[in-house]
């Protein structure tokens, strides 16, 4: 998932808050993914001001009580430090849930998906780009370990409208 919309000043990047259109997209893609049935294990999310409003707005409106594990790193990642903080994820979990930044958050989902998914999330996903909290929803077969280009096949697309 990508963050929802932000304000556009703040004393740092890292600071920026949620605008309120930003706590209505988060609260719904809570919703949307409450629908489809996701129930995340764990969560990874960038420790930045805007990407842990987004989680709680979206933990909140899909009743989940995951507490997420904040992570600097995925703050400023690239896609391929993207999978390699995503690859870290503990074997036993089975649904996990990341909130972070564009241009990675598009690349990842882009480079995950295998290309047999849902063919309605993967023109959304095209067509819409990946927009202030725009969720995807992929299953993976493999261990988090494996995750890489190609591994992940898309089950949905939320575009973030609010």
């Amino acid at each position: 998932m990508r963050h929802a919309k932000a304000e556009g000043m703040a004393a740092s990047d890292h600071d920026r808050a949620l605008a309120d259109r930003g706590r209505a997209e988060a609260e719904g893609a809570g919703r949307w993914l409450a629908q489809q049935g996701v129930e995340p294990d764990v969560a990874l999310v960038s420790d930045a001001l805007r990407t842990r409003q987004t989680w709680e707005e979206v933990a909140a409106a899909a009743g989940w009580d995951c507490r997420p594990g904040l992570s600097a790193g995925l703050y400023a990642a690239s896609a391929d430090s993207a999978f390699d903080l995503l690859r870290e994820t503990d074997p036993a979990m089975t649904t996990l849930v990341a909130v972070g930044h564009n241009p990675t958050m598009a690349s990842l989902a882009e480079l995950l998906d295998d290309g047999d998914g849902d063919d309605q999330a993967t023109t959304g996903m095209l067509t819409r780009g990946f927009p202030p909290g725009a969720v995807a929803v992929f299953v993976v077969s493999g261990p988090w370990s494996d995750l890489g280009p190609g591994t992940g096949r898309l089950e949905a697309f939320h575009a973030g409208d609010a």
